[in-house]
């Protein structure tokens, strides 16, 4: 009889047994593709969350490098002295690949002219005359944020500054005149969109600003406020930053240049090709990798992918043995078979095929049957393990806003910012690369599983098996 057919007559012939195998490879089949399943789900999201979210890497003085060089003979620190960040280097970083968008910051304070900041309790007389002293005006009656994009700004971002008029300022205000001032800034001195005011240093330049925008901010009033007015929020101007230098007294420079990445995972290749190929000197400045917002987001993703993946793992290795197990006390049972079958002429390599088409047989119908209903327990497992891992996390972090197609200014060209919603459920669905992995799982499982029980037993004599037997 052909070894094919011989193996399909046992199948029917000891039907017990063969759904007992089929229970135990359809669990087996059902656990390994549930926990592939969720491994495609989780990377999926996790491209997603890289797309939306990506990365920060922001170029600045290596403040902690400059004081140790500052140090006197006796070891002493010297007052640390800033330094500027030429444009010019910072561009060099611009063009790369792995760069979605940037922004560049200037800050300084400024003096109010003509017009009242928040908590000044004094005239513009008595301002004027107190110019240079405390009380407000030593460093400043505003504060002066330069930007590249003010939508971009670390506050908009965050969500805590909101456009509610005008526009924002974009690259195409660099070496203009114009500002971004907060609501109750422009009700107290009665400004809107399209007026102007006027601000100026401590050695008396003035310039005027055409307001181009009003937002609000919701951030905290600092106590220190009540002495230093340009600590009030309320008092913060966004300019470009070359509006800031000009106060600041000098130009083609910035304080801070802030990269964001097309995604996390590049920021190291950013990094590698940001030294080898730019004019930055990294002895002077250097450039922070910042992912936190990314790691704390897919942080319960990424564990519970480990978790499936150890699933997989885990379920294989015991599948193997326990479908061993089982093969190998089939073959105890069947010694006699085999002897008779060795007997009259069938070669050992026939017998081991045939015993492999049995384990197949069953092990399609199970690998058929995990396909219909995987999807749905590796729903409800993916799920589960999901919403365990983020109900055991302390902490949460508040999403920035997400990136659009345009690159050199990623952010959405709207009022406020938007948040990215953390990442809290898998879309779990059986992809056909699922189904290829489980069925080459599957078979290795299967040949090892049955090869290995049927070298220890054919190893033997027809002779001995009958004799024994």
């Amino acid at each position: 009889m052909n070894f094919i057919k011989r193996a399909v007559w046992s199948v029917k012939a000891r039907l017990g047994k063969s759904m007992l195998l089929l229970i135990v490879l359809t669990v087996l089949s059902v656990l390994v593709l549930s926990g592939l399943t969720i491994q495609t789900a989780a990377e999926q999201s996790s491209v997603l969350a890289r797309e939306k979210l990506g990365g920060e890497v922001t170029l600045t003085v290596d403040r902690e490098k400059l004081m140790a060089e500052q140090q006197d003979e006796a070891g002493r620190r010297a007052r640390f002295e800033p330094v500027p960040i030429p444009v010019d280097s910072a561009n060099d970083l611009t063009d790369s690949s792995y760069v979605k968008g940037y922004n560049y910051y200037s800050s300084t304070s400024a003096l109010a002219s003509g017009f009242t900041p928040i908590g000044s309790d004094e005239s513009d007389d008595d301002q004027e005359q107190s110019n240079g002293f405390p009380g407000g005006r030593m460093a400043g009656d505003v504060s002066i944020q330069g930007v590249l994009y003010s939508d971009s700004a670390d506050s908009f971002l965050n969500g805590d500054a909101t456009l509610i008029d005008g526009r924002h300022l974009t690259e195409e205000d660099a070496n203009k005149q114009v500002a971004l001032i907060e609501k109750n800034l422009a009700n107290e001195n009665e400004l809107q969109a399209g007026d102007s005011l006027t601000v100026s240093n401590v050695d008396g330049l003035e310039i005027e600003l055409e307001i181009a925008g009003i937002y609000e901010t919701t951030a905290e009033i600092d106590e220190r406020a009540q002495n230093f007015t340009f600590l009030n929020p309320y008092n913060q101007l966004y300019v470009p930053y070359t509006a800031a230098n000009a106060l600041k007294g000098s130009s083609g420079t910035i304080d801070r240049a802030v990269y964001y990445m097309d995604d996390p995972e590049n920021i190291p290749a950013f990094l590698t090709d940001a030294k080898a190929s730019s004019s930055i000197d990294f002895d002077t400045f250097k450039l922070d990798a910042n992912d936190q917002l990314y790691q704390q987001m897919m942080g319960p993703i990424e564990n519970v992918a480990s978790f499936s993946n150890n699933i997989v793992i885990l379920v294989t290795i015991a599948g193997a043995i326990i479908l061993a197990l089982i093969v190998m006390m089939t073959m105890r049972e069947r010694k006699y078979e085999m002897g008779v079958l060795l007997a009259i002429g069938e070669k050992k390599g026939k017998l081991i095929s045939q015993f492999l088409i049995e384990i197949l047989i069953v092990a399609i119908i199970a690998m058929g049957i995990s396909t219909l209903s995987g999807n749905v327990i590796a729903e409800q497992m993916g799920k589960q393990l999901l919403q365990q891992e983020i109900s055991q996390s302390s902490e949460s972090a508040d999403m920035p806003a997400s990136f659009n197609s345009e690159r050199r200014n990623p952010f959405q060209q709207q009022p406020g910012a938007q948040d990215v919603e953390v990442v809290d459920e898998l879309s779990i669905d059986i992809t056909g690369e699922d189904l290829i992995q489980l069925f080459s799982i599957g078979m290795i499982v299967v040949l090892l599983s049955t090869l290995l029980p049927s070298l220890t037993v054919l190893r033997l004599h027809p002779k001995t098996i009958l004799t024994k037997d």
